[in-house]
């Protein structure tokens, strides 16, 4: 891997009504990935066979996280394991990385 340096901040654009996400740095060991949710958007439930970190940028949000609702807004930072079912909604736009581990 090589030394990088990136603005996430400039990277945030919101799409009317849906997703962006843009892919910041993949490994074999891990991957990085920008979200970036429009107001009232869901992502369903769903699970990852990887570890997870999420960290908010910017907004507001619901994450649900094995039962549990979390809120979501600038500075909070979830982790789940790897298999845990999770799923989010945008209350106003919002921005977060994710960072999964693992192979």
């Amino acid at each position: 891997m090589e030394n990088s340096f990136q603005n996430i901040k400039q990277l945030i654009k919101y799409s009317r009504g849906g997703i962006l996400s843009k892919e910041i740095l993949k490994t074999e060991k891990y991957s990085i990935t920008l979200f970036c949710l429009a107001a009232d958007t869901e992502i369903s439930e769903h699970t990852s066979t990887k570890d997870g970190f999420i960290y908010v940028l910017e907004g507001e949000g619901v994450f649900h996280l094995a039962g549990k609702d979390i809120i979501m807004q600038k500075g909070v930072l979830i982790t789940m394991s790897a298999n845990a079912a999770h799923s989010l909604r945008a209350k106003a736009n919002i921005s977060f990385l994710l960072l999964l581990v693992g192979k």
